[in-house]
């Protein structure tokens, strides 16, 4: 692929090492806003799709509005943020296994892991659903792997769920310089940045321009860089049609100056940042000739959970840390460390919106539909002294290519007490047919993942011994 010479806001710095890189989420303002990433129209198959009915629509739009939109329920006791969920120790078991069993270092670790990809009895169609469930047992902490119908390892466009991989690859690059999550560029913290990208609300210096933050990180961090974490970087996966190519927006996120400096203002880098994402020479258009329908940052559930999965591990596990993240970095990912807000806010990932999971967990902890649960906040407080937990980032977006709209949930749940202490990572994805700017559909997409949820959540949450 030819590229025009990239144009660089260098500021006099010295170049990132290693080779530029990053992912992409695009959402639909972004997918009209590339012109060089303009979507094919539907397939004239989706033409024929029948309309939703006026009372569908309203539901939609509902969904949206109260379950998807609103900022989320926290838990009561925040006095003590640690990433580490207080789960008890069982015995060793054949269906988890540790990291030393599997080998995640070695490529072709996915055929050593404990997995069952049909455990969950749903069909594909109602929904894709990946969990990468925590043991804890007397020689570390064990995993197994769980999706129904082998969606696992299915391309699909992440849409902003993605935004948590730009936050982790552009401090990894900055780590490499003294400079981690506890900086502040331009005078604005990086704590408030990725509180910003979750909550989509300004919060300290962050505007809550979502979409063009995470692309400010994204061009940052560089898209081969950020790709090379999903294969031979990091997570060393078998499937190389995972990528992270693309961007979030035309509009990127400028601070005052491109000066990073560290908390204690004793390290100070100024590093080379493309100005636009197609300046950077590893950027694909969306429908790049290899990208097909999936768009230039396709993913897959078992990449993003493991992704996720070895962050919430990362004190726990150190034989699979992102490459150059300590502690802190980690924990401003998940709650916010060294924000510029009251010190009793939380942000991250804490501070992600939609009260979805929150609603379809209670329901199960309480053995009854989610209908029937008035507040679920109190419920899951009731049941774990209001130190439960759930690290969430949703994405979501009509797409004109696929002729859908989509939605996906990346989390991490922390449950004390449930069934004993359960701590996992999920991927959950919904697509419906339509591609309606008003997002009416992504609303649909919330309810069908509700219904997936709810019927998958008893069957991983039932008793393991």
């Amino acid at each position: 692929m030819t590229t025009e010479r990239p144009t660089l806001r260098t500021n006099g710095a010295r170049p990132l090492p290693g080779p530029p890189g990053l992912h992409s989420v695009v959402t639909a303002a972004a997918l009209l806003a590339l012109s060089s990433c303009a979507p094919e129209p539907p397939a004239a198959a989706d033409a024929t799709v029948e309309e939703p009915s006026t009372e569908e629509t309203s539901a939609a739009a509902n969904y949206l509005d109260t379950v998807l939109n609103p900022p989320p329920l926290l838990p009561a006791r925040l006095d003590e943020l640690s990433i580490d969920c207080a789960i008890p120790e069982s015995e060793d078991t054949p269906d988890y296994r540790t990291a030393a069993e599997v080998d995640y270092a070695s490529p072709g670790w996915e055929q050593r892991i404990a997995s069952d990809w049909s455990y969950f009895s749903s069909p594909a169609d109602e929904g894709w659903l990946t969990v990468v469930d925590f043991r804890r047992e007397p020689s570390g902490l064990a995993y197994r792997y769980l999706a129904n119908d082998r969606s696992h390892d299915r391309l699909y466009e992440p849409w902003s769920s993605s935004k948590i991989m730009a936050f982790t690859a552009a401090v990894a690059r900055l780590r490499v310089n003294d400079i981690g999550a506890d900086s502040r560029v331009g005078g604005v913290a990086l704590a408030d940045l990725i509180t910003s990208i979750n909550s989509y609300e300004p919060f300290g210096g962050a505007d809550g321009n979502s979409n063009a933050i995470a692309t400010f990180l994204l061009n940052l961090a560089g898209r081969e860089y950020a790709t090379a974490l999903f294969h031979d970087e990091w997570l060393k996966l078998a499937n190389k049609g995972v990528r992270f190519r693309g961007a979030y927006a035309t509009e990127v996120f400028t601070p005052e100056d491109d000066e990073f400096v560290s908390a204690d203002g004793a390290s100070r880098y100024t590093p080379e940042i493309f100005a636009a994402a197609s300046d950077d020479p590893y950027y694909l258009t969306y429908r790049c000739e290899e990208c097909g329908t999936d768009g230039n940052k396709a993913m897959t559930a078992l990449a993003q959970t493991e992704w996720l999965k070895r962050l919430a591990s990362h004190d726990r596990e150190p034989a699979t840390r992102h490459p150059g993240l300590e502690r802190e970095d980690v924990e401003t990912v998940f709650f916010g460390k060294h924000h510029s807000e009251d010190e009793d806010r939380v942000g991250g990932m804490l501070a992600g919106i939609s009260t979805l999971l929150p609603r379809v967990l209670a329901a199960t902890l309480r053995k009854t539909s989610v209908t029937d649960v008035e507040d679920p906040k109190a419920v899951l407080d009731d049941l774990s002294d209001g130190r439960w937990r759930i690290y969430q980032k949703l994405g979501w977006g009509p797409s004109e290519t696929r002729g859908m709209s989509e939605l996906v949930v990346l989390a991490h749940v922390c449950l004390p007490q449930a069934d004993g202490g359960r701590e996992f990572t999920l991927l959950g994805r919904a697509a419906v047919p339509g591609a309606d700017v008003n997002e009416h559909g992504v609303g649909a997409a919330g309810i069908k993942l509700e219904a997936l949820l709810a019927k998958s959540l008893p069957e991983l949450l039932r008793p393991r011994d």
